[in-house]
């Protein structure tokens, strides 16, 4: 009986739908079982794959806020635009409103817990888990396990997970953070604040030897940056700032960069390459039941 991984991928900006993360999983499914090859007889089955769809607290509101702000004529820049809409947007309404409220940091929390939730019936309670993150998903990711971390949860958070550890987030083996803008938003806290705890500290087993967090970004891409520059604490934390080129000719040298880190092929190796070492590192001889 092998040792499965848990995978959860958290969308960034732009219009998502229920589906978003159906091709990147299916990428990864194909290359992990290339890769793996003959050691497990089907190799695919051990990632289970589910897409953390916070898309859906917003996406009223957005759609309300585009109709009402073009004019007649229309805006130029519309793909570019919807990233900076997107992503203010977005990032806004995840803040406190102007009464301290957290309405919507709250409900998108709680499309996390649930993923989880289902991941650890999926995989097992136990099971190591990756966090595939984009954009302002990084952010949320962050916020998410940090606040497990620090016993802060909201309440209405904390009810729906909890019950194994892959929910507490004690089995986070991988983090890969892409087209991050954590560093804009460290600019809210003294020193560029505090990074979670990684490897999380109740990581045991094998795969602590593999664990990474990896942030990968493009140089083009002006919502990305880097991390471990930010203090001590990020440079213990993230074990790797991976500069990366995403996108095609058209658009590898443009802003635009920001939205093609999910179809690149690098990307898609650099992931891959976590996932089967983790996987090796949980089914050794001796690791599982």
């Amino acid at each position: 009986m092998t040792q499965k991984l848990a995978v959860a991928i958290v969308h960034g900006v732009g219009s998502q739908k229920a589906t978003f993360a159906k091709q990147l999983a299916e990428a990864l499914k194909h290359r992990f079982g290339h890769e793996l090859g003959g050691e497990v007889p089907d190799p695919e089955s051990e990632l289970l794959i589910r897409g953390v769809y916070w898309a859906k607290v917003l996406e009223a509101a957005e759609n309300e806020l585009k109709a009402r702000t073009e004019p007649v004529g229309g805006l130029h820049w519309d793909e570019l635009r919807d990233v900076f809409i997107d992503l203010g947007g977005d990032a806004i309404a995840y803040q406190p409103d102007e009464k301290g409220r957290r309405d919507t940091y709250v409900e998108i929390h709680k499309t996390f817990a649930g993923t989880l939730k289902h991941l650890a019936a999926d995989a097992g309670g136990d099971a190591p888990l990756c966090i595939i993150a984009h954009s302002l998903g990084t952010v949320i990711a962050s916020n998410y396990v940090y606040d497990l971390q620090a016993n802060q949860a909201p309440q209405e958070v904390a009810v729906l997970g909890g019950g194994t550890a892959l929910e507490r987030g004690e089995t986070l083996s991988l983090l890969y953070t892409m087209g991050s803008p954590i560093a804009i938003w460290s600019l809210r806290y003294p020193d560029f604040g505090t990074p979670i705890a990684f490897p999380p500290p109740g990581l045991a087993g094998p795969t602590l030897a593999v664990a990474e967090w990896v942030n990968l970004f493009d140089r083009d891409d002006v919502v990305a940056y880097p991390l471990r520059g930010l203090n001590a604490k990020y440079a213990k934390a993230v074990t790797e700032d991976l500069q990366i080129n995403v996108g095609n000719l058209f658009v590898s040298w443009s802003p635009l960069t920001h939205t093609r880190y999910w179809t690149d092929r690098g990307v898609i190796a650099r992931l891959t390459d976590g996932l089967v070492r983790t996987w090796r590192a949980a089914n050794a001889s001796g690791s599982t039941p």
